[in-house]
């Protein structure tokens, strides 16, 4: 998805500035701001528990090859 794509998505606004060189800058709408508070949130979980995943991983992996 490119960014004029996301437009379409209520998440970005685009400001196309009538200058020379053309300058556009975007920024998130109050749904991107909230939506990237959530991507935030999984981003954190994942580094805070990623060693309790991998053990988890390992441990099935483990239980599997021991029943063949």
């Amino acid at each position: 998805m490119d960014a004029l794509e996301l437009r379409r998505q209520p998440v970005v606004l685009r400001d196309a500035k009538p200058v020379i060189p053309p300058r556009v800058d975007y920024s998130l709408t109050e749904l991107g701001k909230e939506a990237a508070d959530q991507v935030n949130g999984i981003a954190h979980w994942t580094e805070r528990r990623m060693t309790a995943v991998q053990k988890a991983r390992a441990d099935y992996d483990a239980a599997k090859a021991r029943l063949g």
